[in-house]
């Protein structure tokens, strides 16, 4: 703890974490985001928090205390419901021992696939700032490409994501062979899909 300054008790930014109950790096996004800024720095370059603002943030960060805990399991095909049913068992399971309210929203289709409707009620949901955290199994659960720009938004409007599974990395050959496969395969599948569509027409 600071000694005081102005009348006012000034603490690092490890104490200020610990009395939000959040995580330094939360507060280092908070302030790259203007959400909670240190009200000045030392020589050295070290945050310090006013104990008061702290306490004014506390009040108002309860306010929106009503945001919710998203998890969301996703698998690419029909054959694969039984790994979605694993996968939501695996997230309930998690956050029956750490969230006391939460909701799952699942989808089966394809990681190429931005329409989903899981999807796009989860990406509505951080859009209106009513979601706190996102808890996902894989990062590639939520989208095979493009999971950075959610993960950017969700950043951007004071989301936490949260992996809570590490998978072994695959080598750059591996990695290029699965995006490959998925793409011919979702792009065979649309092809095979208007085809049939034509000859149905055409009966």
């Amino acid at each position: 703890m600071t000694p005081c300054q102005g009348g006012f008790m000034y603490l690092s930014i490890g104490r200020a974490a610990k009395v939000l109950g959040v995580s330094i790096s939360t507060l280092r996004r908070w302030e790259k985001n203007k959400k909670l800024m240190p009200q000045f720095k030392t020589i050295g370059k070290h945050r310090r928090y006013a104990i008061n603002k702290l306490k004014e943030f506390m009040g108002d960060f309860s306010k929106s205390s009503n945001k919710r805990v998203i998890a969301y399991a996703r698998v690419s095909s029909h054959d694969q419901k039984e790994d979605l049913i694993r996968q939501i068992e695996r997230l309930d399971s998690y956050l029956k021992k750490r969230e006391s309210t939460y909701e799952i929203i699942s989808d089966l289709g394809s990681g190429l696939n931005y329409k989903k409707r899981g999807l796009k009620k989860l990406i509505k949901l951080i859009l209106s700032g009513e979601v706190s955290k996102i808890i996902l199994t894989h990062k590639d659960r939520l989208l095979r490409f493009g999971s950075e720009i959610i993960f950017n938004i969700c950043d951007f409007f004071g989301t936490e994501i949260e992996i809570i599974e590490e998978i072994t990395p695959k080598s750059d050959e591996e990695a290029l062979a699965f995006d490959v496969l998925e793409i011919i395969t979702v792009f065979s599948a649309r092809l095979y899909g208007k085809r049939a569509h034509h000859k149905r027409k055409a009966a």
